[in-house]
């Protein structure tokens, strides 16, 4: 059932990223970038910023279901009592702490991983979310340092912002990999041949985007680094730099246990830490816990 509901929403989300950017760009009047005199600049340049930002921003306004359908997310009532009701009123309190204009919705999903996430298109819609592994192994201070890690987040507008980047990443993907198709396409004609077929630039393209994208990806995993470093500033801030350390050192002591988060459905963009090492540690999206346990130490409120 929670594949088909993956599926589901894979397709849907595909269907309005294509149906949405051929409105645009009918309503822009973007011409096809390749014609017969050449390559189009202009129209390729509105054809890459269009495709490139869809998805992202698409993604982003649905992002609370999808997280509440991947994940299976229940929505804690704010009236709830109990050790979910107590959670609820943690965030809220912190979120009033924060500034944040409106309450974010308040869940938890099943798992056995130490694991939370926020998420939402913006600061008055957004929705936290903790793992029942967080809740069942760390105690209400450690929580509560969780907890003002993800407030901070939706408070820096850290999802907005990723996905602006993301965005901007992919249409410049696009954008130097058809340059560069074009290239060798050039490169290859001469008097009695045309260059490539269209089958052939096609391929080119995509290997093209591979190369890009996997530079592109480092270019985003560096900001999203940085982003966890705001966060936990801003964790300590409003919830306490002990409780966000105590927090991080308890994380750190279940990512030295076998690893039962990889048995568990998960979204990886949802993970609080990760494990990467060596040059691996540049597709990162999180700094090593000990560098952050480091810098929080050292974090004067």
């Amino acid at each position: 059932m929670a594949f088909m509901k993956r599926i589901m929403l894979f397709a849907a989300v595909n269907i309005a990223v294509m149906v949405t950017v051929s409105l645009v760009l009918n309503l822009l009047g973007v011409q096809p970038y390749l014609t017969s005199n050449g390559l189009n600049v202009p129209s390729l340049m509105a054809f890459c910023l269009v495709w490139g930002m869809a998805g992202s921003l698409i993604s982003l306004l649905i992002s609370k279901k999808m997280a509440v359908w991947t994940m299976g997310v229940e929505i804690i009532n704010p009236n709830a009592g109990g050790r979910a009701g107590e959670l609820v009123q943690t965030v809220h309190r912190l979120a009033k702490s924060a500034g944040l204009p409106k309450m974010p919705d308040v869940g938890i999903y099943p798992g056995m991983e130490i694991n939370a996430f926020a998420t939402g298109p913006s600061k008055s819609n957004s929705l936290v979310a903790v793992s029942q592994g967080l809740l069942n192994r760390m105690d209400r201070d450690e929580v509560e340092g969780v907890l003002g890690h993800e407030i901070a987040h939706i408070a820096n507008g850290d999802m907005v912002t990723m996905t602006l980047i993301q965005g901007v990443i992919n249409a410049f993907v696009m954008f130097f990999a058809r340059i560069a198709a074009y290239g060798v396409s050039q490169a290859l004609r001469s008097d009695r041949d045309s260059g490539m077929g269209h089958f052939a630039y096609a391929m080119t393209v995509f290997a093209f985007e591979i190369v890009f994208g996997i530079l592109g990806s480092m270019i985003v995993a560096w900001f999203s680094r940085y982003r966890e470093f705001r966060a936990d500033a801003g964790g300590a801030r409003i919830a306490g730099r002990n409780k966000m350390v105590r927090a991080l050192q308890k994380l750190k002591a279940g990512m030295e246990l076998p690893a039962e988060e990889e048995k568990a459905p998960a979204m990886a963009a949802f993970k609080i830490s990760s494990r990467k090492s060596g040059w691996l540690a540049l597709f990162s999206t999180h700094p090593p816990l000990e560098v952050r346990i480091a810098r929080l130490q050292q974090y004067v409120n």
